[in-house]
């Protein structure tokens, strides 16, 4: 091979490939994810801002709720991708503390640009932030102070928390009250501690009444109606058959004719299939039931004999209905009726049929100890009831994290701040470069507080110094009250949260912070053209492959 073939250009990736590199890479995807953070900054805390998304179709949301903005939001750039990640992450992970977690990736991303234009290298960033990522979490578990699931009071108080800054927050004292009871009810203790099985509560939302309307049912509310208006509407000392199986004939599986020659052998035929069903009735009835709930079919026979025996009955109930029934009820799920026995029955003080808001829904009440229940949230129209529903699952989760976990610390912002402070004293300790990641890390954490003043209208210099000042003269505790505009003791104004939301925020922040400082290079190849009539490949606007330009 000649040697004059060794100058010539060898092609690695396509001419029509869009690239990326250093800190041209680096300067895209971290603008990309403060577009995310600066989107529900203004959300953050008591007296943050809504937001009100349209989507495609004109269905329109309005709230603060930080992972639902970011869920309604279409995004298309990697990095600001990765952000709305973290959100998915808290939400999935701790129910909460969602818009904490993405303002605070963003502003380390903020700070970490900084330091990248002083050109120090973004693997000493990344060492910087994850040392600081640790130490944090040490601060964390030493701020925090032990609650007691009995400690009703305290649960009540995470829960407002919570709710404090929505919609509903002028219901705050019957949300958080059913939040509280609806979790310690579906709390068991385990050897590890205690588990609070929220997936055994559901909320159902009817639009209607208001918000106080809201009520919890010790058990469970299906919605589904009767199957028969022969049968009885209200059943007291309930004893209920739960059947996964369909009460009808059940065909053949493969084709088959049956020749009739004769009036008497139809109705002989029909006969036969009548006593079938009366016979899976009557196991019903001897197993000493009188509420069915079938997950499938009932024939109309079936139904004419449970009428006739005064028994309520149900159908197609759902199979996560039928499961969370029998942890209501005590009762067990049968494939069969000829195997119902009376040790199969769940038992329950009231079954009933309701209507709300103009639809019926079946009642399952007054059950003795329920490990599954559910709250039925009302509000005046669908965007109050939404919002309502939100606030539930938010305060469900805090009050469910704080039980599992036993731990607690302030809120208001004071223990960022106090964070902040202990960060930046331990990045005096810090040799090398490193020391002005963990100083930076500390100015992102404090950002968190400094954003709650923002939001509140306060002026965030001096209530940051304000705030240090307290802590400096051993005030830990001192945050801030958005309503008053003042800086006071957060155990006294009972604003506190679980644990593991700060935890978790530091965690999944840094972690994403850490993964978008660290792509010195982006490569995009350029998609295929659609066919004649649809749209083009390319993004509009932006890099080729769904890689678009700045948002």
């Amino acid at each position: 091979m000649p040697n004059g073939q060794g100058n010539q250009p060898v092609i690695v990736i396509p001419e029509d490939t869009e690239r990326r590199k250093g800190k041209d890479a680096q300067g895209s995807n971290i603008r990309a994810a403060k577009v995310i953070g600066d989107a529900v900054r203004s959300t953050l805390g008591p007296r943050g801002m809504d937001k009100m998304l349209v989507s495609g179709i004109g269905d329109v949301v309005i709230t603060n709720d930080g992972v639902t903005i970011l869920k309604e939001m279409d995004v298309e750039h990697p990095g600001a991708e990765m952000l709305i990640e973290v959100a998915e992450t808290q939400e999935d992970e701790v129910g909460d503390g969602t818009t904490t977690a993405v303002v605070f990736a963003a502003e380390l991303l903020d700070e970490a640009s900084d330091l990248l234009d002083k050109d120090i290298h973004p693997t000493i960033v990344v060492s910087g932030y994850s040392m600081a990522a640790a130490k944090a979490q040490e601060f964390l578990e030493d701020m925090a102070e032990n609650i007691d699931i009995d400690d009703e009071e305290k649960l009540k108080q995470i829960a407002k928390t919570s709710i404090t800054g929505k919609k509903a927050e002028s219901n705050i004292d019957i949300l958080s009250d059913l939040a509280v009871k609806a979790v310690k009810q579906v709390t068991e203790e385990t050897p590890g501690g205690y588990r609070a099985r929220i997936g055994n509560i559901d909320v159902e939302t009817k639009e209607g009444g208001s918000v106080d309307d809201s009520s919890m049912v010790d058990g469970r509310v299906v919605d589904k109606d009767r199957v028969h208006p022969g049968m009885p509407k209200r059943v007291e000392d309930a004893k209920i058959a739960l059947i996964n199986t369909a009460m009808e004939i059940q065909e053949t599986e493969a084709d088959s004719e049956i020749s009739v020659s004769s009036p008497e052998e139809l109705q002989k035929f029909m006969d036969h299939e009548e006593e079938e069903l009366r016979e899976m009735v009557d196991n019903i009835k001897k197993a000493g039931a009188n509420v069915v709930f079938c997950q499938k079919g009932i024939d109309d026979v079936a139904q004419h004999f449970m009428a006739q025996e005064g028994i309520l009955a149900v159908r197609r109930a759902k199979s996560s209905d039928m499961e969370k029934l029998a942890r209501a009820t005590g009762g067990t799920v049968v494939t069969n009726t000829d195997d119902l026995s009376s040790n199969d029955l769940g038992k329950a003080g009231l079954v009933g049929e309701r209507k709300v808001s103009g639809d019926e829904m079946i009642f399952v009440e007054e059950c003795d100890n329920p490990k599954a229940v559910s709250i039925l949230a009302r509000g005046g129209t669908e965007h109050i009831v939404d919002e309502a529903e939100r606030s539930f699952e938010d305060a469900i989760n805090v009050v469910s994290e704080a039980i599992e976990s036993g731990k607690i610390v302030l809120g208001g912002g004071a223990s960022e701040l106090e964070l902040a402070m202990k960060i930046s004293e331990f990045a005096d300790s810090v040799g090398g470069k490193e020391a002005l990641a963990v100083r930076s890390f500390a100015n992102a954490v404090e950002s968190l507080t400094r954003a709650l003043a923002e939001n509140a209208g306060m002026d965030p210099i001096d209530t940051i110094v304000d705030l240090r000042s307290k802590h400096e003269e051993n005030g830990k505790s001192f945050g801030l009250d958005v309503y008053d505009s003042e800086v006071k003791d957060m155990t006294s104004e009972g604003v506190i949260e679980p644990l593991t939301i700060k935890t978790q925020a530091v965690s999944s922040g840094t972690e994403a912070a850490n993964m978008i400082i660290r792509v010195d290079d982006v490569i995009a190849t350029e998609q295929e053209e659609m066919p004649a009539g649809g749209a083009p490949g390319g993004a509009p606007g932006g890099m080729p492959g769904g890689m678009p330009g700045e948002m």
